[in-house]
């Protein structure tokens, strides 16, 4: 099994931005050094907290500092850009990266990103459609494009001048474009299954249930068949938020620690999902009441913490339950203790990892 990184991190309100972008880049850059196999940021425009608003512009300043870790958008949330402005965007960044980019997209989920672009009554699943195959259009085509849809409608007929190169839209290094990866956070997610019937792969959020990630490797498969291609756990990518420590005193204080940054992660996410209507991502069954869904309850189910021999049996476990996955993406937080962070990161890829056996 592999280990990458994910990370939509969820920094304390009061923290100087500066310290929180360069806590978040050094992560990347830890990432890179241990063997991190590939890193994905989020973004978002209206989030105090949650305060990376573009990761293209976080992937540029790291790209040169990085020399093996392939790094990932996690997501573009699509209805909020133009197309056009994500492909030549997506394609610079390819270059930039020297063909190690993955290109990770979603409709968005934060409600006061959509209200902000004027989506928020939109139906951002159709506008996430229209956008990417938009963009494949772009990179496949040749201008003027002539590309006309419900949100979007994409030319430059009246000003291309062929002999100078104006009016083309770049094309991305990898061919015929950099893998796609989509992120599931429903269960029984039928974006899984649409997904790999065009060839892309998921990643299962680190805030689900392992009730409800069990349930995407069924869709991913059903997705493959529809697709007339084989299903492979390698491809597979789960998240998950694990904290490592040598010793387990420790480990407990940090993860479960009231205003420590792993609670603190979970208390953002339990309020948007409370008020968003959308517990069903916390419980584990459906007909679970409402009030039976706790802060407690969720960090208790989603946070694994322990020494590098407890981590590993509780990796293992989680995976019997879930079933086999290619890559396990360790999810960022906040270093409210900047040397138990790193030492955390440093645990798992050198000591809990090789632990870990290989897919059965």
């Amino acid at each position: 099994m592999k280990l990458g990184f994910f990370t939509m991190p969820i920094h304390p309100l009061d923290k100087d931005w500066r310290v929180c972008l360069q806590e978040d880049r050094e992560a990347f850059l830890l990432a890179d050094e241990l063997g991190f196999t590939e890193g994905y940021v989020g973004e978002h425009v209206t989030d105090k907290a949650e305060n990376i608003t573009s990761c293209i512009a976080f992937i540029a300043w790291i790209a040169a500092a990085t020399k093996n870790i392939r790094l990932g958008t996690g997501t573009i949330n699509m209805p909020n850009t133009h197309p056009a402005t994500v492909a030549a965007n997506i394609a610079m960044l390819d270059h930039m990266l020297d063909g190690r980019l993955i290109f990770g997209i979603s409709p968005g989920g934060l409600l006061s990103d959509a209200e902000l672009f004027g989506n928020l009554k939109a139906n951002r699943n159709e506008m996430f459609l229209e956008a990417i195959n938009q963009i494949l259009a772009l990179w496949s085509g040749e201008p003027p494009y002539d590309l006309n849809g419900k949100y979007w409608n994409i030319t430059t007929r009246k000003t291309l001048i062929p002999e100078i190169g104006q009016g083309y839209i770049p094309r991305p290094l990898q061919n015929p474009h950099p893998p796609i990866v989509v992120t599931a956070v429903a269960p029984f997610s039928k974006g899984v299954t649409e997904a790999a019937a065009r060839g892309w792969e998921p990643i299962s959020a680190n805030f689900l249930m392992p009730e409800w990630v069990k349930t995407h490797w069924p869709k991913y498969v059903e997705g493959c068949e529809k697709g007339g291609r084989p299903a492979d756990h390698a491809n597979w990518r789960v998240a998950k938020s694990v904290f490592v420590a040598d010793d387990m005193a420790t480990a407990k204080a940090y993860a479960t620690d009231p205003d420590g940054p792993y609670v603190n992660y979970y208390r953002s996410l339990f309020t948007k999902m409370k008020r968003n209507g959308r517990l069903e991502l916390f419980k584990t069954h459906r007909d679970q009441p409402d009030d039976e869904v706790t802060l407690e309850s969720v960090c208790d189910r989603l946070i694994i913490y322990g020494t590098p021999d407890s981590v590993a049996e509780k990796v293992i476990a989680f995976r019997e339950e879930v079933g086999a996955f290619g890559t396990l993406l360790y999810a960022g937080k906040d270093w409210k203790d900047r040397e138990l962070g790193r030492k955390s990161m440093i645990l798992m890829a050198e000591k809990v990892m090789p632990k870990i056996p290989a897919i059965p």
